[in-house]
């Protein structure tokens, strides 16, 4: 008699869980932990050989970070434009703090790591690793906190993560191509433009949209400016449809809001982790504390760690004494400095940069344990202060 209402709150559960956005970060904590395991235990040579294995004209792990990568671009791309146009960064106002807060996590890390890399050409090349926020592990935690962190300084954060994610993408695409083909970049301009130019007629199919991208991909991928671009391009091309009448999107007619439906639990749960497995798993064989005060993991953990709380931190503060701003609604300077050390959690778009960065794997092993200490102090700084600080009383 129980069985079937029993496996409908089982369906209902695994259902929120799935539409949850902290969840896909909790999932990334998992997986992340277990490719460190897996890479410091017998199983590690069968680990990397599979990474390094060809599937086609690419190896696995070329595959996952060029290809898979940019589906995941594909919905950066879909929820900048979203919010943008029609949602908490669809006016000046609403833009403003998120965007100068975004803007001071950025140059305030870079700083930071060139204090102490600049000095070195090979690695100064990584001075944009500890500039990104991962929003999947930020949330996570903040899901831990549950209603003790006001829902402005989620609304906050997640702003500030997309404004932060469209610097990583335009930092990706001037600083970290290389060899560019003029002929392919034609053609990527050529398909982006028939791509703009469905979207000005009206044309509705997603299937059209996704076939053009994916022979954009192609371009984009020989061009030399890295493939996981085109999954910004082709984003910025979807309708975004509006109801006749209203100023508002309407989700269910909308291409833009029907795809980024469709793309959040494979995303979520499937593409970033599997993204973290293939490289979080560093070796920590013959290892000691004195890599973790190298040059470069001490200016990418110092970045992530000490820029971003500065950085964001620093640029709320100003702006709200100049009074150009408010603080979030219900929340307290100390809860504000706690999503400040949140956004020094930089794990999946710092890994990403870090591997565009560098092509020695003893200087993606040190810059992988920066960002593991630095995400892991930022994780456990930021959840602590936000843990035992209270809300504004107002």
């Amino acid at each position: 008699m129980s069985g079937p209402s029993e496996s409908r709150r089982a369906y209902q559960t695994l259902r929120a869980f799935l539409h949850n956005e902290a969840s896909g970060g909790l999932i990334l904590m998992a997986v992340a932990f277990l490719a460190i395991v897996i890479a410091n235990s017998p199983l590690a040579p069968a680990y990397f050989q599979a990474l390094r294995s060809y599937v086609g004209p690419l190896n696995l792990l070329h595959w996952i970070n060029d290809a898979l990568m940019a589906v995941f671009f594909l919905l950066v791309g879909l929820e900048i434009k979203r919010e943008m146009l029609d949602g908490q960064l669809s006016s000046w106002t609403r833009r403003l703090l998120p965007g100068i807060a975004a803007a001071g996590g950025m140059v305030v890390p870079a700083l930071i790591y060139l204090a102490f890399n600049g000095g070195d050409p090979q690695t100064a090349r990584g001075w944009a690793i500890p500039t990104a926020t991962d929003i999947a592990f930020a949330l996570g935690v903040l899901s831990l906190l549950g209603p003790r962190v006001p829902s402005s300084l989620k609304v906050f954060l997640a702003a500030l993560a997309i404004i932060d994610d469209l610097g990583a993408v335009i930092i990706i695409a001037l600083f970290y191509s290389s060899g560019v083909s003029i002929g392919d970049l034609a053609g990527a301009a050529f398909i982006f433009a028939a791509l703009a130019l469905m979207n000005r007629e009206g044309v509705k199919h997603l299937s059209a949209y996704l076939l053009l991208g994916l022979i954009l991909w192609v371009f984009v991928y020989r061009s030399g400016v890295h493939a996981t671009v085109a999954g910004v391009l082709l984003a910025l091309t979807i309708p975004l449809q509006r109801t006749p009448g209203t100023p508002e999107a309407s989700p269910e007619a909308s291409p833009l809001h029907r795809l980024e439906r469709a793309l959040h639990v494979p995303v979520a749960f499937v593409i970033v982790p599997i993204f973290g497995f293939a490289n979080a798993g560093v070796s920590f064989a013959g290892v000691s504390a004195a890599v973790l005060l190298e040059p470069l993991s001490l200016g990418v953990a110092g970045g992530l760690v000490i820029g971003k709380l500065v950085g964001v931190f620093g640029a709320v503060f100003l702006m709200v004494r100049l009074g150009l701003a408010d603080l979030p609604a219900a929340a307290s300077w100390m809860q504000v400095f706690g999503v400040a050390l949140l956004c020094g959690i930089g794990f999946t778009m710092s890994l990403f940069i870090g591997l565009l960065a560098f092509d020695d794997p003893d200087l993606q092993s040190r810059m992988k344990f920066g960002i593991l200490a630095g995400s892991l102090i930022a994780g456990i700084g930021g959840y602590t202060v936000l843990r035992f600080a209270k809300r504004e009383q107002r």
